[in-house]
């Protein structure tokens, strides 16, 4: 009964702010986006208005996170760097570990990046993010 009554107090906790998804860090990348490790060349592949990323290598799933889309927002990051909006983007490729450390990291297209962040592009944010379908 204890337990049953605190994890009503978690998820009321967490529902009070907001947080419903994983937390992870994102950047932004810079074209050429092709070729990708889904679409090879393909730019028809890429989902209109330009908001993708790729993942990094611990949510890549051995590939099958290609054509997934996940719902972000900015949570924090240098200097006030979040805009107050959520955006839709769609995994195109698996992020190079030089850019994604993590296992929860996001590269961003710049469109996508500059839709939830004041940052330029090299820099990191703090990010929530949760699988849409």
């Amino acid at each position: 009964m204890k337990l049953l009554l605190l994890t009503i107090q978690v998820a009321s906790f967490l529902s009070m702010w907001g947080a419903y998804g994983d937390i992870g860090t994102a950047t932004a990348y810079n074209p050429p986006y092709v070729p990708t490790l889904c679409y090879g060349h393909r730019h028809d592949k890429f989902p209109p208005g330009s908001r993708f990323v790729a993942v990094s290598e611990g949510l890549w799933d051995n590939g099958a996170a290609c054509g997934r889309k996940y719902r972000l927002r900015c949570l924090s990051g240098p200097e006030r760097a979040c805009k107050k909006r959520t955006i839709d983007v769609t995994v195109v490729d698996l992020c190079p570990h030089t850019k994604c450390p993590s296992s929860a990291a996001l590269a961003l297209s710049n469109k996508a990046f500059a839709s939830i962040s004041r940052c330029h592009g090299d820099q990191r944010i703090i990010v929530e993010y949760m699988e849409t379908f």
